[in-house]
């Protein structure tokens, strides 16, 4: 029989049995939690690091009685959302197709019919479709086809028609010039549109402009030169003999050597970036700059291109800067149309002579098919170059590391450099620290060495209690209150910092003649009385008069003046952020700093005094010796949450994404970027899956501080269990 005690004892292990499985149970399932979040993150931001590749969705081909009529494929638009394959017919008709349910072949519903003497031809302008259609004596039809196939195909009855274009464009070619042609296009614009048509004599090229049909600019070149009008820049290209000459609708012509000659060449949609591949293999990108009011195109990669042999068509991507181009040699190559990257490359089976791009589908067309593929892994042409180095973006003169996730329309470069999010996060931090260290570790040392132990136990909880103010309210009173008056604030605040170190050390000289003065009681911490009075008398110099002494000295009216290299309002600027930021991380540095100091074994202390040391002495050689593992470890800790700091960079600074270290610049941090934009960008595009690799990249940086600075506390603890 047991006896009360063992029951006791029996019931007491139960119970801490119990506790054991419940703090087990939730410390796993923290850790769960942990590995469950770090694992989204990365999952997320994996496909970045994935190459793309191609699937084949289906591969739609004309039927027999549809190849007796002679029907070859002239463009093909989204089959799969229902646009129309364009094909042309023997009886001189345009024939529109729909995709099959069975996604194996076509099924006519529309036939644009004209006379057999005319000429038709496809043209594509931003994933919209022209027939143009010129007559016998060079009367000139531009027919925008999403137009019919709304009021004909059963997949788009009732569908609202693109922005981009007028259902019916007409114009007159000059009849002796039509008369004489070899061949012909028609190049569609937003505000113009363009024909050329080579004769023996000429070539020549006609601008319409498409609001005013009656202005007219005509242009004549040499029938041997290669032409290329390009309405999006105003611009009519061509290269003959080694020259590529640029000439715009109104000013002179501009000339521009070229190293080698170009016997390919072709204009991405807006036609600012053109692509030439010259006779030895090699394929250049040119960008439109703006060359002192003037928009002239400049090189900018050159890669071999070989192995591929030529180009023969070109489509894309119309929200990345993915780039696929159909070779000659049956290859699908997809690239970085910013940095000149390849990042696959696949050998076709069936050779193609066109392709078109929309969303995450390629259709590649033949004369008697398309093939429908998925781009699988799109977001892997988004290169390390292109999220770190440099680059050359249309309208830019210089190679610039930029984040600009936002445009107008369609087809732009995107720029999802993450230099300027690092750039700013990590002045931020930096500068913050810079204000924040003297503060915290000054005041860590007094409250933990040099004052009595009654006023630390009322000190230390006093300042640590500030940790608990939220950074919203720092950052709300940041912005209202010193944004406003940063003119005055940064001057003074410079002022401040300049003359305190005087006022101190000059009040340490006096304090004990000063201090002798009092009764015994109150001769300890009179420092607490004359020195926060003298501070506040600094403050006070500093707000009101500093300012003014200093800018009748510099000969300047104000802190605009020195700042005119910076387009940032003085009050969104790094050094107010770093004010608030410094005064945000302050306390958790003092308090891990205060601890480090006092954990200091007193026999320590006692020893170096025994031995003559000054109280100075002491501190310096012995007490800051000792804590110092504690007070880097609480500079890291600081670090980590001024790096990690999300409210008070987000409501202090204009938020703008600028690759400068310039003091006086606005900033944009990695934090604050990830609250701005990810609510708003779409699941699954390239800026989602790039946003959480931005948040992969802020918490391996947080999480490498953090774990030094733990390292560095074990460090004090072994050496302070070894002493």
């Amino acid at each position: 029989m047991k006896s009360p005690v063992d029951k006791q004892i029996i019931k007491r292990q139960r119970k801490d049995k119990r506790l054991k499985v419940t703090v087990t149970l939730f410390g796993g399932l923290v850790l769960f939690t942990l590995v469950l979040l770090i694992s989204h993150l990365i999952s997320q931001a994996m496909p970045l690091a994935m190459s793309p590749s191609l699937s084949e969705v289906s591969s739609p081909e004309f039927n027999e009685a549809q190849k007796s009529q002679g029907l070859s494929v002239l463009s093909a638009g989204d089959l799969m959302e229902g646009q129309p394959l364009l094909a042309r017919t023997e009886d001189c008709r345009v024939r529109m197709l729909n995709l099959n349910k069975a996604e194996t072949g076509f099924a006519s519903f529309h036939d644009y019919i004209r006379p057999c003497d005319h000429s038709t031809a496809v043209v594509s302008e931003k994933e919209q479709h022209y027939i143009a259609d010129i007559s016998g004596s060079g009367q000139v039809r531009v027919v925008d086809v999403q137009s019919i196939a709304m009021t004909q195909s059963p997949l788009l009855t009732g569908a609202e028609p693109k922005a981009l274009g007028a259902g019916l464009i007409s114009f007159a070619l000059p009849e002796a010039v039509w008369l004489a042609q070899q061949s012909w296009q028609v190049y569609p614009g937003e505000r113009w549109i363009v024909a050329k048509v080579v004769t023996d004599s000429q070539t020549f090229v006609r601008w319409v402009n498409r609001a005013n049909p009656t202005r007219i600019i005509d242009f004549s070149f040499s029938p041997r030169a290669m032409v290329l009008p390009l309405p999006g820049a105003a611009l009519t290209l061509t290269f003959e003999k080694g020259l590529l000459t640029q000439q715009p609708l109104d000013g002179v012509a501009n000339d521009s050597l070229t190293k080698e000659s170009i016997v390919w060449w072709q204009s991405l949609p807006k036609d600012r970036t053109l692509l030439t591949a010259s006779d030895n293999g090699l394929l250049t990108r040119w960008i439109l700059r703006n060359n002192n009011g003037q928009m002239t195109f400049y090189p900018t990669w050159t890669i071999p291109f070989d192995d591929y042999q030529t180009p023969v068509d070109v489509s894309v991507h119309a929200t990345s800067d993915a780039l696929a181009i159909l070779t000659s040699a049956s290859k699908l190559v997809l690239m970085n149309r910013v940095t000149g990257e390849v990042v696959s490359a696949t050998s076709l089976e069936v050779p193609r002579s066109s392709l078109s791009w929309y969303g995450r589908r390629l259709y590649l067309a033949s004369e008697t098919g398309v093939s429908i593929q998925k781009v699988n892994w799109l977001s892997g042409v988004t290169t390390w170059a292109s999220l770190f180095q440099p680059q050359e973006y249309e309208g830019y003169q210089q190679a610039d590391t930029v984040w600009q996730t936002t445009s107008g329309s369609d087809y732009q470069e995107t720029k999802y450099s993450l230099v300027p999010l690092l750039i700013g996060s990590l002045k931020a931090s930096v500068l913050a620290l810079m204000i924040a260290i003297p503060v915290a570790v000054g005041a860590a040392i007094y409250s933990a060495y040099f004052s009595e132990a009654r006023l630390r136990h009322w000190l230390k909880p006093a300042l640590e209690m500030l940790e608990a103010v939220p950074s919203v309210l720092i950052g709300f009173v940041a912005a209202i209150w010193l944004a406003p008056m940063a003119e005055r604030v940064l001057f003074s605040f410079g002022f401040f910092l300049i003359v305190v170190p005087v006022i101190l050390f000059v009040a340490a000289l006096f304090q004990y003649r000063i201090a002798r003065k009092f009764p015994p009681v109150l001769r300890r911490g009179t420092e607490l009385i004359v020195l926060p009075l003298l501070l506040l008398a600094l403050g006070y110099v500093s707000m009101q008069w500093a300012p003014d002494w200093i800018f009748t000295l510099t000969g300047v009216d104000s802190l605009t003046a020195l700042s005119t290299s910076s387009e940032t309002p003085i009050g969104k600027t790094t050094i107010v952020v770093a004010l608030a930021l410094g005064v945000a991380i302050s306390p958790t540095i003092y308090s891990l700093a205060e601890d480090a100091i006092s954990g200091v074994p007193d026999y320590l202390k006692h020893a170096s005094f025994a031995l003559g040391a000054t109280r100075l002495q002491t501190l310096h050689h012995v007490v800051l010796k000792m804590a110092m593992p504690g007070i880097l470890a609480a500079i890291m800790l600081g670090f980590g949450r001024a790096f990690g700091e999300t409210m008070i960079v987000l409501m202090v600074t204009g938020n703008t994404p600028i690759s400068d270290w310039h003091l006086l610049e606005g900033l944009r941090a990695l934090t604050a970027n990830l609250a701005i934009e990810l609510p708003e960008t779409d699941v699954n595009s390239v800026h989602y899956q790039i946003l959480f690799f931005t948040a992969c990249i802020l918490f391996g940086f947080t999480f490498v501080v953090n774990t030094l600075a733990e390292l560095l506390r074990q460090r004090l603890r072994v050496n302070a269990r070894h002493d």
